[in-house]
């Protein structure tokens, strides 16, 4: 049985108000025919399809239109489990009709597993499949105590006994995998992913995972990643795309199972080649910025831009670089000339100085144009004669 584990979508995630979802339509496409050519039998998608809980129309319509191009219209089995950003009822009110198209919606926290005939494997798939769960989904309070050792204590062993009861109903006569969307300890986090563990509180450790999994599918941390310390195979796949520059630099995959009843699986990593990297520059002056865009580096690219300067930026010398290149996202003056801060006011100092300086020291360096300066004095005047 060969299956196919993808995790964090974030269908309908912006980038500082740039939409992605035509990076979000092609990587979708990029693993379809991944699917399709690497001859998947069952797909499994580890939480966050979207990146909130009031998904706009354009990501949804995507989504649904993923699952029936990933199932092939009801022929390869897709199990879809919620995540922190989805929301939970309304990610499985479609699970009726999904289901007559051999797609497995589940929202809220189970530890039912389910029972998945493969045809084309001629095999039995037995998933452990737990939907985000957080003490409201689970509808519990772990501990009246605000005491955050104590919570996580009792959380990891409530995550233990749903495990636990799945590993119950693994057989050996199938292919038995955990899935899960939740913060294992010792996972490398990036800055787009929302925390769940509230400083350590929600973390599950690594020997809480049912002990007859052949394999575990993780969501919720962006990097590709294997779980330290797991007894079975277990990863996070990561997202398709880069969502912050913290991941500038990361290759971003899916992961592919090769795994037979009572057999250890075989791992493998494949690489996704679609949507706009994340990049980040840091340049020596406007000119070496003009040269890369000349050059027609990282073509394509979010841009993240680091520039050392003298003087700040204007607004036409901003405005200029992103019409010369659409995809500077930040750009960020790094002042090279720093002054001492002014610790004392001088009365014989002209007030326009002691402006300058104030503008320096909340700006990092940057020197105020002329015209900054006579609109301070002409408002300094007007508040005079009032």
């Amino acid at each position: 049985m060969r299956i196919l584990h993808t995790a964090d979508w974030h269908l309908g995630k912006t980038l500082e108000g740039r939409s992605r979802l035509p990076e979000q339509e092609a990587v979708i496409d990029e693993i379809v025919e991944i699917v399709q050519k690497e001859n998947i039998d069952v797909v499994l998608l580890a939480g966050d399809a979207f990146d909130t809980v009031n998904p706009p129309a354009d990501a949804e319509k995507l989504f649904y239109e993923a699952l029936s191009r990933l199932s092939d219209y009801g022929k390869r089995h897709v199990a879809v489990i919620a995540g922190n950003h989805d929301h939970p009822g309304r990610l499985s009110a479609a699970a009726p009709i999904a289901n007559m198209h051999a797609i497995t919606l589940l929202g809220f926290p189970t530890d039912r597993v389910q029972q998945i005939h493969v045809p084309s494997s001629d095999e039995t798939l037995m998933i452990g499949a737990l939907p985000y769960p957080s003490e409201a989904r689970l509808n519990e309070l772990l501990a009246e105590e605000c005491d955050e050792a104590l919570l996580r204590a009792r959380y990891d062993e409530r995550i233990r006994a749903i495990f636990a009861k799945m590993n119950e109903s693994f057989r050996e006569d199938a292919v038995n995998i955990a899935m899960s969307h939740l913060y294992v300890a010792g996972g490398a986090t990036c800055d787009s992913e929302r925390p769940i563990e509230l400083g350590g509180a929600y973390t599950v450790s690594p020997a809480s995972f049912p002990a007859q999994a052949q394999y575990v599918a993780l969501g919720h941390l962006h990097r590709p990643q294997d779980v330290k310390h797991a007894v079975m195979p277990a990863r996070y796949s990561g997202s398709p795309l880069a969502y912050s520059f913290s991941e500038a630099g990361y290759s971003k995959s899916v992961t592919i199972i090769d795994v037979q009843p009572r057999c250890t699986p075989i791992i493998s990593e494949y690489l996704l080649s679609k949507g706009r990297p994340l990049v980040k520059w840091k340049a020596e002056g406007l000119a070496q910025v003009y040269r890369w865009i000349e050059e027609g580096r990282d073509r394509g690219a979010w841009i993240d831009l680091e520039i050392d300067v003298e003087q700040s930026l204007t607004l036409e010398e901003t405005h200029r670089l992103r019409k010369l290149y659409d995809g500077f996202v930040h750009i960020r003056p790094n002042y090279l000339k720093k002054e001492e801060v002014i610790r004392e006011v001088h009365t014989d100092v002209p007030i326009e100085t002691l402006f300058t300086r104030f503008y320096e020291r909340q700006t990092g360096g940057g020197k105020p144009s002329e015209e900054i300066v006579q609109l301070f004095l002409q408002l300094v005047a007007e508040e005079d004669e009032q």
